[in-house]
């Protein structure tokens, strides 16, 4: 097979926070596909198709870019942040190991800088310690797994991560989450709301939990709850390296 298939990630939304090998992957590709508002991101030019489509078609669009790259072509598969964080990489080899037939394929997955590492640096260090990152969209999991998971985390005290708070279509989850966090005892711990990192309109704030409110945070929000040790200094936000 002479095609490729890469799968890069374009991260949270400045073109300067793309990283120099993503950029040379997408003046090579020949097809782009992705979800529409990230595809919009890439400027067209001769011998380039773009290929938008939906955010839940993301198995269809894998299949496609499998396709394509049997086809011969150099195929670009893009998400924002990074592809293995809540992306399309998953996705991609998902839909890989349905078709055998295209194993033989060259792929790479070329990593971008997270909406939760970009996060983190506009407020200081508040992942400093020990962290995770739990998605809340319940589209491909039950919810009963993502209060298990955010109980759990605020037990063992891991600063949390908090992907897709809130969205249109799932207007309680992040209110839920809240209270869930509440309930373990989180309440006084710091969070910060960033939105629209690295873009024109970025925005960020940060209250206790016990401030915070569901209209605070939407899709274009990633929220990162600090753990019990979690301070301010200044204008800053930072976990100490040391536990107590």
């Amino acid at each position: 097979m002479t095609g490729t298939l890469t799968i890069a990630g374009l991260g949270p939304g400045s073109d300067a926070l793309v990283t120099p090998e993503v950029s040379a992957a997408l003046a090579a590709a020949t097809d782009i596909l992705g979800y529409a508002p990230y595809v919009a991101r890439v400027p067209p030019r001769s011998g380039l198709t773009l290929h938008p489509s939906d955010n839940r078609e993301e198995l269809q669009r894998a299949s496609e870019a499998l396709r394509l790259a049997a086809g011969g072509g150099q195929v670009v598969v893009v998400s924002s942040g990074d592809p293995g964080v809540f992306a399309m990489a998953s996705a991609v080899f998902e839909a890989l190991e349905q078709a055998p037939q295209w194993q033989a394929l060259t792929i790479r997955v070329l990593p971008g800088i997270t909406a939760m590492l970009a996060a983190a640096a506009r407020a200081g260090a508040p992942l400093g310690h020990d962290f995770c990152a739990i998605n809340l969209s319940d589209n491909l999991k039950p919810w009963a797994v993502i209060e298990k998971r955010l109980r759990l985390a605020a037990e063992a005290d891991f600063a949390i991560a908090m992907y897709n708070p809130r969205s249109a279509s799932r207007p309680e989850g992040f209110r839920r989450a809240l209270a869930v966090l509440r309930e373990a005892g989180c309440g006084e711990r710091l969070v910060i709301f960033a939105r629209a990192i690295s873009a024109a309109d970025e925005k960020i704030a940060t209250v206790t939990l016990n401030k915070a409110t569901p209209e605070m945070a939407d899709m274009r929000t990633l929220v990162i709850v600090g753990n019990s040790q979690t301070r301010r200094v200044g204008r800053w936000v930072y976990a100490p390296r040391r536990v107590e």
